[in-house]
């Protein structure tokens, strides 16, 4: 997959590194050409001086070919800004932003943007936004049998509740984390847009229960 990142700071630097040690092509955009200093000698991805919302630039980046958008610039304003062009404009299938101000998160929720506030910010999160596909472990008990990990949802369940979620995959949802906070749900819970679902399974079930999740429900 091609990914283009926006912001090349401490963490812009370790998404992208990380992401190219994965096999990924990476494109990195930042107004201060001195910043792609902290991606080393050895990244192979292409680095873009210029502005990340502006349209060109973004081209310049293989917008128009990425598969996941990171806005991680040091501006709350200009991620959420690149983020929504990545959407809305080049229609970017996974996107994220870095927030500074985590009582901005809700609003940047109903806009579609999954956020991740600096608070609690560390690059495994914004990689388990870019690509949901895949449940790395979270914890995984000293047997090896038994895992909690953040499980990637169709759309399809949204509206359901997550009773129905839990019975047709056949694991316990831990917990759910809604516009940044964790709730514990109860058979009343519906599950909402943006929800992250977090599942304690076996670890010889990963495959069917991600297989359960990006379905969606039985008719």
């Amino acid at each position: 997959m091609h990914i283009v990142i926006m912001g090349c700071g401490r963490v812009g630097a370790e998404l992208a590194q990380t992401l190219e040690r994965q096999g990924h092509t990476v494109a990195v955009i930042d107004r201060d050409p001195t910043a792609f200093r902290r991606l080393g000698s050895g990244f192979g991805g292409r680095r873009v001086t210029g502005i990340g919302f502006d349209q060109d630039t973004l081209r310049e980046a293989g917008i128009e070919e990425a598969g996941a958008f990171a806005a991680v610039s040091s501006g709350d304003n200009s991620n959420i800004i690149a983020a929504r062009v990545a959407r809305e404009m080049f229609g970017t299938k996974h996107v994220a932003a870095r927030i500074y101000d985590p009582r901005r998160a809700e609003v940047y929720q109903r806009l579609g943007i999954p956020t991740v506030a600096t608070v609690r910010w560390t690059a495994d999160q914004m990689l388990r936004r870019l690509l949901p596909s895949g449940s790395e472990p979270l914890w995984r008990d000293p047997s090896g049998a038994v895992q909690l990990a953040e499980v990637h949802t169709s759309a399809a369940w949204v509206g359901e509740r997550v009773s129905k979620l839990q019975e047709e995959a056949g694991v316990r949802i831990a917990f759910l984390t809604r516009l940044g906070e964790a709730i514990l749900p109860t058979s009343q819970t519906v599950l909402q847009e943006g929800d992250l679902v977090h599942v304690m399974m076996r670890c010889d079930e990963v495959a069917r229960v991600e297989e359960v999740f990006a379905v969606g429900p039985e008719s």
